[in-house]
């Protein structure tokens, strides 16, 4: 792409001198010119000829990229699991959903991370969960149920069973469903009865069993609007040990401003309050919401994942509690990323990276839906050269789009460049107005 359009006759030259060939350009965009090179001509010294020329703004080899690593899971590849990928499939709206393939690319496991799942308990015989399972180093159980007082937390509801398969189903199995961690260890605490009740006591025995076992993450998709102390407490004491709470915000339409639902509500900074998104970036029509009490939204209306009527049964549900298990995933994931971060460090990260819609404005504290890619996938921008032109280089993901931004202040932000990153894993921008500015800030983040 010439540097500016004065030198575009100079650099029609260039390429005519050196018996290169325009095989297209693109006039809109800045003049950009694909280039055939000379027979015998090597791509790398070609590259480096255009840069040191002066006539362009940049040159690069024409990278070539592939689709994102997809799973082989059934659901998944039908478009079944909107909530990870959606394109448009049954009636949805392209894009709204968590960009689970492009955060694939660069984070698709946890597995040294627990998550526990507070809620009725897991069928640990299914096939899509036995393998990501919890095992207790005393006994190999996978968990605590505190209903009986032993480690058999078998689900007799169904409910904790499906919140486990969207948070760490095993994927790329070619069975049924695909999880947002793709490994992970799943440690199932169970409280909730056979009706899907249960008692806050129960629930202050399962936290306490997460967090003395090991626990990074605790999901919690249950509540109430009563206040309990002990529950508040019993996620307040783990909070000093850095474990991260996911929570469903509700399924009763109401504004938990006025009308707390907890333990979702709890004014507390290690725990994320979650309400329920549809396919078209909606608030689901029984989801509560609150703009200073729900964080965000993530995929809540017809959600297909694993249940615990046999090894192989899946159905699909709706609510906040799925929701939760949306973001409870991706912590395991962000956790796996940055292991020794602070966990309220974690949680802004989380809620920094949403993807705001008109349809949650007012209804929540960050206006947004949950965003897999722009939380994991952060690229990076080093000065390679201060001396005039200045020259940066991003670096992400091959094949991943960044737009790339300066700034004066920190605060208003002015894009660049937006490219692809090549093979390499990044490309090299030359900014020549930097001369203009007594001091510049890049930044770089992933293409809306």
């Amino acid at each position: 792409m010439p540097r500016d359009e004065s030198r575009l006759p100079a650099l029609q030259q260039f390429h005519a001198a050196r018996q290169r060939r325009i095989e297209r350009s693109f006039p809109k965009q800045g003049n950009l010119h694909i280039v055939r090179l000379a027979k015998g001509e090597g791509v790398v010294e070609a590259v480096a000829r255009y840069r040191a020329s002066g006539l362009v703004q940049f040159a690069e080899p024409d990278y070539m990229v592939s689709a994102a690593a997809l799973p082989s899971d059934p659901r998944f590849q039908d478009g079944t699991q909107w909530g990870l990928n959606n394109y448009g499939q049954s009636g949805g709206m392209p894009g709204a959903d968590v960009d689970a393939p492009e955060a694939w690319d660069v984070y698709r496991a946890a597995s040294n991370v627990i998550v526990a799942i507070v809620d009725s308990g897991i069928r640990h015989t299914h096939e899509d969960l036995a393998g990501n399972l919890w095992k207790n180093p005393a006994d190999g159980t996978h968990g605590f149920n505190a209903l009986t007082g032993n480690h058999n937390p078998w689900d007799d509801y169904g409910h904790g069973t499906h919140v486990a398969g969207i948070i760490g189903a095993v994927t790329d199995n070619g069975k049924g469903v695909a999880g947002v961690a793709w490994r992970v260890q799943l440690m199932a605490c169970k409280f909730l009865d056979t009706r899907g009740d249960g008692f806050n006591s129960d629930a202050v025995t399962c936290i306490d069993f997460a967090r003395t076992n090991g626990a990074h993450v605790i999901n919690l998709s249950w509540g109430s609007t009563v206040y309990s102390q002990a529950v508040s407490n019993a996620i307040w004491f783990a909070r000093s040990e850095g474990i991260l709470f996911a929570a469903a915000a509700g399924n009763d339409s109401h504004n938990t401003d006025a009308i707390p639902f907890l333990p979702a509500g709890y004014a507390l900074d290690n725990i994320v309050a979650v309400g329920a998104s549809t396919r078209t970036d909606g608030v689901w029509s029984s989801s509560n919401y609150g703009a200073n009490s729900v964080d965000l939204f993530a995929p809540g209306a017809a959600i297909y994942s694993t249940t615990a009527a046999s090894d192989a049964a899946y159905e699909s549900k709706n609510g906040s509690s799925m929701a939760s298990a949306f973001v409870a995933g991706t912590m395991a994931l962000l956790r796996a990323e940055s292991p020794s971060a602070p966990g309220t460090e974690l949680i802004a990260r989380l809620l920094a990276a949403v993807d705001v819609a008109p349809a949650f404005a007012g209804k929540c504290v960050t206006g947004g839906r949950l965003n897999m890619r722009k939380l994991l996938d952060r690229p990076r921008v080093t000065v390679t050269s201060q001396a005039w032109p200045v020259e940066l280089r991003v670096n992400g993901v091959t094949g991943h789009s960044y737009v790339l931004s300066a700034s004066t202040n920190l605060t208003a932000w002015t894009a660049l460049q937006t490219n692809i990153a090549g093979t390499d894993g990044g490309w090299v921008f030359t900014d020549d107005a930097a001369t203009n500015f007594t001091r510049r800030f890049y930044r770089a983040a992933p293409r809306p």
